[in-house]
């Protein structure tokens, strides 16, 4: 969840900064084709510039945000047996997976772990202080092999193109509602006045939280995916053993009242809440597991 949020996040800023900077240049007024009516056609063009401009730079800066949000220290030159174990096992996977050797690294924090990049042949791959800690080699290996499998099935970069079609529909739609709202309620019948502003604030607002059920959907899916990749890389019951142990450190973790860092893992529900989660609860990804075969 951690590449998730640092994703989500940084996508929303562009696109809010994009967005006032077309608004004081006055790009946005030629989205009309006459003083009336919209221009279709030109919003359909500007929304997708501002839709991908936000999620393909969140995509070409995810590596160097999540190195400075989290902390990442890169294992450069192993200073102990554990990290040249890690270095070892990510390498061995990563040929097996059929990409380039990611940078490995370690952050402070509870069991958790993140693979992020725009290309998975320069991806980077962490794992948290307290997933050493608390897990066996083999159960780190198989997280490792869930992280590497999401590099090697390019999760980012699918990811990247499903949120600017999102964001694109979502601003094209939010300005159509402002239009509709100027002419229809407010009366307003030359250019655009301070309700279409507004109206397309709330509007995208609303759309955006709805969207975002689409972008974690695909999110909850691409987990089953890499949780079969990690059980091809290390086995299927090492990473069926990773997911208990996670399960039962999140249940303890919550049972503290911690923060909701475990929330990376699915362990907290909720029907509502589900429809955000980026990832699966742990116990269906532990039965879609128990399910495979060989």
């Amino acid at each position: 969840m951690l590449r998730i949020l640092l994703f989500l996040g940084t996508n929303v800023a562009i696109i809010a900064l994009i967005s006032i900077t077309f608004r004081l240049l006055g790009i946005d007024g030629l989205l009309q084709a006459n003083q009336v009516d919209l221009d279709l056609n030109a919003l359909l063009v500007y929304s997708a510039v501002i839709g991908f401009s936000g999620s393909l730079i969140s995509l070409f800066i995810s590596k160097w945000m999540a190195k400075r949000s989290m902390g990442v220290q890169l294992i450069e030159q192993p200073r102990n047996e554990m990290e040249a174990w890690l270095l070892d096992t990510v390498a061995r996977q990563a040929s097996r997976s059929n990409i380039g050797m990611p940078e490995v690294g370690i952050f402070q924090g509870g069991p958790n772990a993140f693979a992020t990049g725009w290309n998975k042949n320069a991806a980077l791959v962490a794992v948290s202080t307290g997933l050493l800690q608390e897990m066996t080699r083999d159960e780190v290996e198989a997280v490792l092999g869930h992280e590497i499998s999401h590099v090697s099935n390019g999760d980012m970069v699918t990811l990247s193109l499903i949120q600017g079609v999102v964001n694109t529909f979502v601003v094209f739609l939010s300005r159509v509602i402002g239009h509709i709202v100027d002419r229809v309620i407010l009366k307003n019948e030359r250019g655009h006045g301070l309700g279409f502003w507004i109206a397309s604030f709330v509007a995208q607002f609303i759309l955006g939280i709805l969207a975002m059920t689409i972008v974690m959907w695909f999110s909850r899916w691409r987990e089953y995916r890499a949780d079969q990749g990690g059980a091809e890389l290390a086995g299927r019951q090492k990473m069926i053993n990773a997911l208990k142990r996670l399960k039962a450190a999140g249940e303890a973790h919550r049972a503290e009242t911690l923060p909701d860092e475990m929330a990376a893992f699915g362990i907290f529900g909720g029907k509502v809440q589900a429809l955000f989660a980026s990832h699966p609860p742990l116990e269906q990804r532990i039965a879609a597991l128990e399910q495979l075969r060989g």
